[in-house]
């Protein structure tokens, strides 16, 4: 049924409790996890990005821990595979879901509320909204 399993992951508790889950899922259905991370580029007030160091990790780094986590948490290469890219995560998401090779994704949803939601967004609700994939979304217990 869902063999090969986007799975956007970015290091935190949340994301990494569904990257166990995205990793069952493909063992039992003989799949692959295409795993994701998205290096935020900040935009300006004037649409102008922001230098990434000010953020976050360039990508070369975050391909090096992307691939460290998934060789500790996984341990099957055969299992998985990384990518990493640079812009919007849920447009990044997005992009990589548009793959004809992506049958779902699966995906952290931190269960903002209020205040909160509205300043910080939500990328798994863009990409619910807008996704060409069914999407498998896991809150925190």
């Amino acid at each position: 049924m869902f063999q090969n399993i986007l799975c956007p992951v970015d290091f935190d508790p949340v994301s990494l409790s569904v990257l166990d889950a995205a990793a069952e899922l493909a063992r039992a259905n003989h799949g692959k996890l295409h795993l994701l991370y998205v290096v935020p580029v900040p935009r300006e007030s004037f649409g102008e990005p922001v230098p990434l160091e000010q953020f976050s990790p360039p990508e070369h780094e975050a391909r090096q821990r992307l691939e460290r986590l998934a060789a500790e948490r996984l341990k099957e290469p055969a299992l998985y595979e990384v990518a990493v890219s640079s812009g919007d995560p849920a447009m990044e998401i997005l992009s990589a879901a548009a793959s004809p090779a992506i049958d779902v994704v699966m995906m952290a949803t931190h269960g903002r509320r209020g205040l909160k939601r509205l300043v910080l967004g939500s990328v798994a609700e863009r990409v619910i909204r807008e996704s060409p994939r069914p999407v498998l979304t896991i809150r925190p217990s």
